[in-house]
């Protein structure tokens, strides 16, 4: 019912699975009309997309996902209609490649002091382009046989508690910022990922507000106050009352509501392309980001 998704992942992030091309083959399986593949800090599959759009009259929209840091606190911000090929995004991601690729054996390392082996060998033969993400690890690991009574894996493995996006959600607990397998990474200032987007001719979008903004909600006005200008507010993580609770935000600061599934493929096996919880046609969506836009 859709026909949009604003957000997903193509082999060019850490942790994609599909080529923009196979992503967006997937789209038109799933009816959709307008997608943005918003890839972790890079555009090079862009250009890519909108080919493969052509083709299949789909439009796809420019965009990307940044990382960046606010009150201490790692954000995502997506950017729509940006000139992806500016080279200040690439300068973005050669500067967090460099440090991915020289935190991907202090991941390795802190896992294994979790008391979780795993073969360093092998988790690069997985790595794309040099990184070990936590997601390759949790990949690593989960099929490993040597680990099938792990006390720290048990959610994982099929019937547990954390099985539905297993390698995703071994990031989330163990990877992720403030998790005991978290490794720093400089990222740039979400007052800077703001500016950028805006600059390079851009929507800056806040992703997923009720996985980052969680048990912080005061922080959204301080992040509207930087520039924001709109809310992921349907999303694959937010239950129908968090969609609700993030729609009125978006309406009491006057902000654009869109929405995405945040497709990765085989890292996280329950999310869908173009379901999100969006039950309307989502091309009313659309228009208001492009009319923004322009």
């Amino acid at each position: 019912m859709s026909k949009i998704d604003f957000h997903m992942h193509s082999i060019y992030s850490c942790d994609g699975e599909y080529t923009p091309e196979e992503l967006i083959y997937l789209a038109k399986e799933a009816d959709l009309k307008v997608v943005a593949i918003t890839d972790h800090n890079t555009t090079k599959g862009v250009d890519e997309g909108i080919q493969a759009g052509k083709a299949l009259d789909i439009e796809v929209v420019p965009a990307v996902e940044l990382d960046c840091i606010h009150h201490g606190i790692v954000f995502h911000v997506l950017g729509y209609f940006i000139d992806h090929k500016s080279k200040k995004y690439f300068k973005i991601e050669k500067n967090i490649y460099d440090q991915e690729i020289a935190a991907s054996k202090q991941r390795i390392d802190l896992v294994r002091k979790m008391g979780i082996e795993i073969d360093a060998d092998e988790a690069l033969s997985h790595a794309k382009d040099g990184i070990v993400t936590g997601e390759i690890i949790a990949e690593i690991v989960l099929n490993d046989p040597s680990n099938a009574d792990n006390p720290l894996l048990l959610p994982y493995f099929p019937g547990g508690a954390r099985a539905d996006n297993p390698y995703v959600n071994f990031y989330w607990d163990y990877c992720s910022q403030g998790k005991p397998a978290y490794v720093h990474i400089d990222y740039i200032s979400m007052k800077e990922a703001i500016s950028l987007i805006i600059e390079t001719g851009g929507v800056p979008v806040l992703a997923h507000p009720g996985i980052n903004l969680e048990g912080r909600p005061e922080l959204l006005d301080s992040i509207v106050k930087l520039g924001i200008k709109g809310i992921e507010a349907y999303s694959s993580y937010h239950s129908p009352d968090q969609n609700r609770y993030f729609i009125q935000q978006a309406q009491e600061y006057g902000l654009l509501i869109t929405g995405g599934s945040d497709f990765h493929g085989k890292t996280k096996p329950s999310v869908f392309m173009g379901n999100f919880g969006l039950e309307q046609d989502g091309m009313a969506l659309f228009n208001a980001l492009k009319d923004l836009k322009d």
